[in-house]
């Protein structure tokens, strides 16, 4: 069985995706900013457990035990939704954003490419887009430019690292997640939504953890893409919106 590193791996999208891989039998580490929870996740899973703070370059360095090791993929589940109308957008926000959801994601990496180059069958990384960095939203300037740097990210790591590591990204629509009800916060919200979508729910973090367990572990072919797992709502326009 292959071996994971799930950053984020507790709550939402990672915790989805640890549940996935811990059933298909996979070794993983999984890592959360407190000790708390991710350490009872781990218990439960059989994993075991970091504590990382994707802001802190001494607490990434500590990933480097990780990478003594072949290490077979890499899932950065660490993110980040801010939306506010562009003139209430501090320089705060914009480097936040970027510092977790981009630069934090570049610095894992290049800690974890020792493990990475060593997995004896090639390696994956597995990282997180949004619809809105290619059908743009009001509001999300600050996120959207933040997952367009994890888009460059992308590209350019599969380029270098190719065949040895695949390097992918999932781009959502809104998720029914602790994180996206920071969004929808109200059912009424939440429902108004929905509908715009093709297929008229939320997404929810198993829907992005079946693909997200593909990339991983079964799409053997797939480098240098940036997926919509979003209800068809980037590419198509229905009757309801």
């Amino acid at each position: 069985m292959a071996r994971y590193l799930i950053v984020g791996g507790q709550g939402g999208v990672g915790e989805a995706m640890a549940r996935r891989l811990a059933a298909s039998g996979h070794d993983l580490v999984l890592t959360g900013r407190s000790a708390e929870g991710v350490e009872a996740l781990a218990a439960e899973l059989g994993a075991e457990a970091l504590v990382l703070d994707v802001l802190d370059d001494t607490s990434i360095q500590h990933l480097s035990a990780v990478a003594a090791d072949p290490l077979d993929g890499l899932v950065y589940a660490a993110g980040t939704i801010t939306l506010k109308p562009f003139d209430r957008l501090g320089d705060a926000d914009f480097l936040n954003d970027f510092r977790i959801n981009a630069l934090g994601a570049a610095k894992v990496i290049q800690v974890l490419l020792p493990g990475l180059k060593a997995a004896p069958e090639g390696a994956s990384v597995l990282l997180f887009s949004t619809i809105a960095v290619d059908q743009g939203f009001a509001a999300h300037a600050s996120i959207a430019m933040a997952k367009g740097a994890v888009v460059g990210l992308v590209r350019s790591l599969a380029a270098e690292f190719a065949p040895q590591i695949r390097v992918n990204a999932i781009a959502p629509s809104l998720l029914d997640t602790p994180l996206g009800k920071t969004v929808a916060g109200t059912p009424r919200m939440a429902e108004a939504v929905a509908g715009l979508h093709p297929i008229p729910r939320l997404g929810t973090s198993d829907d992005i953890a079946a693909m997200g367990e593909l990339l991983l572990s079964g799409g053997s072919w797939i480098t240098g893409q940036v997926i919509g797992v979003d209800g068809g709502r980037s590419r198509l326009r229905t009757p309801r919106g």
